[in-house]
């Protein structure tokens, strides 16, 4: 609940990019280069077209907007009254909901940096200060204070991201490639929160969530040519409208198993300030599934954390999602003191990274299940293990039989294709299956340590998420306490991506996934390097610098590496 009432209204204002011969792209992410903000106490800030600059003045240009909007942001803070603080409470050992309260980008964001230490999602850290230090009240991260016990939530965000790449080396590029000139984009995500608690009850608690969100902008190279794309904020489809639309619409119910009960920060996915100790719980609705399945508290959030696809969620996990990152199913959960099991049914898109959903669960949904233990290999530090699975059904094909009736002509007699084309070739039904494996460590109180494994069969068409059969992760977070920041986080990851032979194949011959397509493969796995900044500027004012570098992006070895630079500034209210 928003503690303050204010009249401020804010927007944003921008002029779309233009295709070669000067007609403008459709859609959303049609603004990507140029954009104003407007609000009710200041006149409009024109958008001026960097189209005619050299690229280091369009560059510069690009930062002064970011700048000019954190400085009205600045000035809309000031007009906030400070809600009362809220009192602390100890946490006891049980397990923690499984929500994370600032996950609002497409694709999942995972956790936030309001509690650093935290194990569980949301849920307030036990002190771990050295003996005869008195524990300090937590920094304020966000513009307005919440409520612990209100009956209502109110509150948003805002997220801009500008990257820019460099030049690198490329052989040759294809449809789908990701382009080796110079290129800079900016991506915007705004999200409304809104969530009622209708009765009183500890035990048997329900929740009514409904969310909002605007998103637009441009990724680099129209978000194509890499598995572990750059910018998790991006929508895969640029032609989709920029209207805002309905995010996720929940019904959240607890049915308690002990009187028994724990604390948790109150947030829109859980208004209750305590849960039971061992519960059920169920949730039915629109949602995105990494707001409850492979959280991960260091990598797990693009709005204040790492940036790329494949680290912020598993690459191997093609999840149940439209283009924009979300679904409809429901989820049933079960929660004890250390450990929690989950299992949720969704519907699928009609194509690969469609839009529309097949609502024919009897022949086209995802599955998926994870299992958490919350315990940890070193005393008075906190860690999480989850074991992840999914099956999909969908209306898919296969790489191998694309290919084989490439290669014996019978795709090029029947329909006259010039290359291996997998659309041709869906079964409804059709079995895509894979797990996941999930850890994070707590090794010191500033340093936490986190790392994943993926696997999926490879033989279909990847679906929903991204185009990556095998992923290796490793990385590490740093907060600032020791330079007096106890919110900034430093932090820095490796992750590999890989694809299984028949999905080699269908690419060197030329074969066009919904993500990469060069025209032609020289396969190698495509690893990442990347490392981020995130200075707490004040309250709930964010900013990042963040690196990462791509060596054979697209698993073509024929192509980069290729380096991206981003600054990114967020706004939680």
């Amino acid at each position: 609940m928003v503690s303050t009432v204010w009249g401020y209204s804010f927007g944003f204002h921008s002029i779309p990019d233009t295709q070669a011969g000067g007609q403008p792209f459709p859609g959303l992410c049609g603004c990507q280069d140029k954009f104003s903000f407007q609000g009710s106490f200041m006149g409009r800030l024109r958008s001026i077209s960097p189209d005619s600059f050299p690229l280091p003045e369009r560059i510069a240009l690009q930062a002064r907007r970011v700048a000019t909007f954190a400085a009205c942001v600045v000035a809309l803070a000031g007009l906030a009254i400070p809600g009362l603080a809220q009192k602390e409470e100890e946490l006891p050992n049980a397990p923690a909901s499984q929500v994370s309260f600032f996950h609002t980008a497409p694709y999942a964001v995972g956790q936030s940096l309001l509690f650093p230490l935290q194990n569980g999602v949301g849920v307030k850290p036990t002190d771990m200060s050295p003996v005869g230090h008195e524990p300090q009240d937590p920094p304020i991260t966000s513009m307005f204070r919440h409520s612990d016990d209100a009956s209502w939530w109110l509150s948003g965000q805002a997220n801009i991201i500008y990257q820019g790449r460099l030049p690198f080396h490329s052989l040759y590029q294809g449809p789908n490639s990701f382009r080796n000139s110079a290129e800079y984009k900016t991506s915007m995500v705004g999200t409304l929160y809104t969530a009622w608690r209708p009765t009183h009850s500890i035990r048997y608690n329900t929740d009514l969530v409904f969310d909002l969100e605007a998103a637009e902008g441009r990724g680099l190279s129209e978000a194509l040519g890499l598995a572990g794309f750059t910018n998790l904020d991006v929508v895969r489809n640029p032609y989709l409208g920029k209207v805002p639309y309905i995010a996720r619409y929940q019904i959240h119910q607890v049915f308690g198993l002990t009187n028994k009960t724990t604390s948790q920060e109150s947030g829109f996915f859980a208004l209750a300030p305590s849960v039971p100790v061992r519960r059920i719980e169920f949730r039915v609705g629109k949602l995105t599934l990494p707001d409850f399945f492979d959280i991960n508290g260091p990598g797990g959030d693009s709005h204040l954390q790492f940036m790329n696809w494949t680290v912020d969620n598993n690459g191997a996990w093609d999840y149940a999602a439209d283009t924009r990152g979300y679904t409809v199913g429901g989820m049933a959960e079960y929660d004890d003191r250390t450990w929690s099991i989950r299992y949720g049914i969704f519907a699928m898109p009609v194509i690969a990274n469609g839009i529309d959903m097949d609502w024919a669960f009897s022949r086209a949904n995802g599955q998926n299940g994870e299992f958490e233990l919350r315990r940890s290999l070193i005393a008075r530090r906190k860690a999480v293990t989850r074991v992840l699975f999914y099956a999909n059904r969908a209306h898919m094909g296969t790489y191998r039989e694309a290919v084989d009736n490439f290669l014996n002509g019978s795709d090029a007699s029947k329909y006259g294709v010039t290359r291996p084309t997998i659309t041709l070739h869906e079964h409804f039904g059709a079995l895509k299956y894979g797990f996941g494996y999930n850890t994070e460590q707590e090794l010191t109180e500033n340093l936490r340590v986190f790392g994943r494994f993926g696997w999926n069969e490879g033989q279909h068409e990847s679906f929903a998420y991204t185009e990556v059969d095998q992923t290796v992760e490793l990385g590490a977070d740093y907060a600032g306490s020791r330079w007096h920041r106890p919110v900034d986080k430093l932090g820095l990851v490796v992750v590999s991506n890989a694809i299984k032979k028949d999905h080699q194949d269908y690419l060197k011959l030329g074969g066009l996934g919904f993500l990469l397509g060069d025209g032609n493969l020289n396969y190698g796995r495509e690893n990442i390097v990347e490392s981020y900044y995130t200075w707490h500027c004040w309250r709930g004012m964010f900013y990042s610098l963040d690196v990462q570098h791509i060596d054979s992006p697209g698993y073509n070895r024929d192509r980069g590496p290729a380096w991206v630079g981003s600054v990114r500034a967020h706004v939680d209210f």
